[in-house]
């Protein structure tokens, strides 16, 4: 059963300030997906009205892991052929999602002009959103740099392995140096013992704390459980399959955390997502946390 949802649709309220989260990672195969998925579900139980944009623009697969069949997807939004509310579609707990494509190279290899037109089309989206999700691509692909400079918030997904820590420094340390993002929350995924999480954050930590001018905050962690496996074949969400399960549990918890974070009060002067909609400004707009 969904929990705390609303009662009345909020499709004709003024469009306001948007939370931004990008969910990355230095390294394939680490869950980022998964995470999307159910922490938008999980914060769509909160009560939040969520918009996920697929932006592994090469291999998209959220729609497939949340059992979806779009008609349409951001390639036919930059072809011309659909706007970014015509290609939507709704997830379970009313989450709405903008597919990509998946197997279209040219989708990779988007030029500057065409990056900065599909940031600046959701500005044009007329529905309210309280929180968007970016299921980026893995590593340090100028997509992936792209849009986790526009959010307001950078998750960073790693697991208890060497090179998934190493390639998330990687990919903080070019955030950081090359584009000035100095803050970053970092989520442990498959955790196995209680603690892992916390000794990953803090093996990640020690070394920015050395080499980088960051700030990086611990968002928490989801263990290994045979319950999100199973949800992930059946392409449901775990938190709307198995809500009760330690990985469903987690992800609440998950929720918990991200519902907390601030939304910006203003522009920050470069690219980013709904800007119009910050600069236009709500009155009890809260500064970044």
């Amino acid at each position: 059963m969904l929990e705390a949802r609303h009662t009345h649709s909020r499709e004709d309220l003024e469009p306001g300030p948007v939370k931004v989260i990008a969910v990355t990672g230095g390294k394939g195969g680490v869950g980022k997906t998964t995470v999307t998925a159910n922490l938008a579900v999980a914060l769509a139980q909160r009560g939040r009205d969520v918009l996920v944009l697929d932006a592994d623009l090469g291999l998209a697969n959220l729609d497939v892991m949340l059992g979806l069949q779009p008609r349409y997807n951001l390639s036919h939004v930059l072809g011309g052929e659909r706007s970014l509310d015509e290609v939507l579609v709704e997830g379970p707990a009313g989450v709405k999602i903008i597919p990509a494509s998946s197997g279209v190279r040219r989708m990779t290899n988007l030029n500057p002009m065409e990056q900065a037109g599909l940031i600046r089309a959701f500005s044009d989206m007329k529905r309210h959103v309280d929180v968007m999700l970016l299921d980026t691509a893995a590593g340090i692909h100028e997509d992936v740099l792209l849009f986790a400079r526009a959010a307001h918030h950078v998750m960073v997904v790693v697991c208890d392995e060497p090179a998934s820590i190493t390639d998330a420094y990687a990919l903080i340390k070019v955030l950081s140096r090359e584009f000035g993002v100095g803050r970053f929350r970092i989520m442990a995924n498959q955790t196995r013992v209680l603690g892992e999480g916390r000794d990953l954050y803090e093996k990640l930590h020690k070394v920015c704390d050395r080499f980088l001018d960051v700030t990086l905050d611990y968002a928490g962690a989801i263990p290994q459980d045979d319950f999100i496996r199973r949800s992930i074949q059946c392409q449901k969400a775990v938190v709307d399959q198995f809500p009760g399960s330690i990985g469903g549990q987690s992800f609440k918890k998950l929720a918990a955390v991200a519902d907390s974070w601030g939304t910006p009060a203003g522009a920050s002067g470069h690219l980013e997502f709904f800007v119009e909609r910050m600069v236009l400004g709500k009155a009890g707009v809260s500064s970044l946390q």
